[in-house]
């Protein structure tokens, strides 16, 4: 292995290192499983790129009835051979970019989401090799591309777009224009996508975003888990008046 290549693994294993337990620090487990909501999981796999953290995400296929065309992260909803949320998201990354179960470093599982559907969303965080070459499954996803974590909160391109959520609640959600310059492409990202990746990007960089985050910062762990309940709670009542 040349100098430059050794330096170049040295100093991912260094970042990983310095990651592993502040990441798992903020790892709920099981804790929301038990929640009677239809079960669905992504994978948000971070790797090290010429010195920076980045995550990988993918586009949704044309032809796919739900969300055509948005980015996301590789993930799906549960199947019964599935022990937990990590099976999931491991198994959904395979099926849809081609990324092995045994090469993905699971590191914790993070406050889940609620999406469109209703679904319980439990992102799983794991570390993939900067080497992986994705073999996108085209039935289920058009493209793959890297952004720098960093992006998420100090972007280039940032709004905040008004939304109701499926119990009838009233909030805002994140929506970034982030420019890949290599191949001249823009990507929006936006909903839970960039809901969970602003998430990780305050756990992983400890800094005040250059945008509002409904969270508060100096408890930030509590305050996620305190937001998430209050949705869950505006869906369960808005679900016993229907009834």
């Amino acid at each position: 292995m040349a100098a430059a290549e050794q330096e170049d693994e040295l100093e991912r294993k260094s970042v990983k290192e310095k990651l592993r337990p502040r990441l798992r620090a903020f790892d709920v487990g099981d804790k929301f499983s038990r929640l009677p909501l239809a079960k669905a999981s992504v994978l948000l796999p971070l790797l090290v790129r010429e010195g920076r953290l980045h995550l990988l995400l993918t586009v949704r296929a044309m032809q796919l009835r739900r969300s055509p065309g948005e980015v996301c992260f590789p993930g799906g909803k549960s199947e019964p051979t599935d022990k937990d949320e990590i099976d999931t998201a491991l198994r959904e990354a395979k099926e849809e970019v081609g990324l092995q179960p045994e090469k993905v470093e699971v590191i914790c599982r993070l406050v889940p989401g609620i999406d469109k559907m209703n679904h319980l969303v439990t992102p799983v965080v794991g570390f993939i090799e900067d080497t992986f070459q994705a073999t996108p499954n085209p039935d289920e996803v058009s493209d793959v591309f890297l952004v720098p974590l960093e992006y998420f909160i100090k972007p280039l391109n940032y709004k905040r777009l008004p939304y109701k959520t499926s119990s009838g609640y009233l909030s805002w959600m994140h929506c970034f224009i982030y420019d890949d310059q290599e191949r001249k492409t823009s990507f929006k990202i936006w909903g839970l996508t960039a809901h969970f990746a602003v998430f990780l990007a305050l756990i992983v960089f400890g800094k005040r975003p250059t945008f509002e985050v409904g969270y508060d910062l100096d408890n930030l762990i509590s305050s996620a888990e305190n937001n998430f309940m209050n949705l869950y709670a505006s869906l369960y009542e808005r679900k016993k008046s229907n009834l």
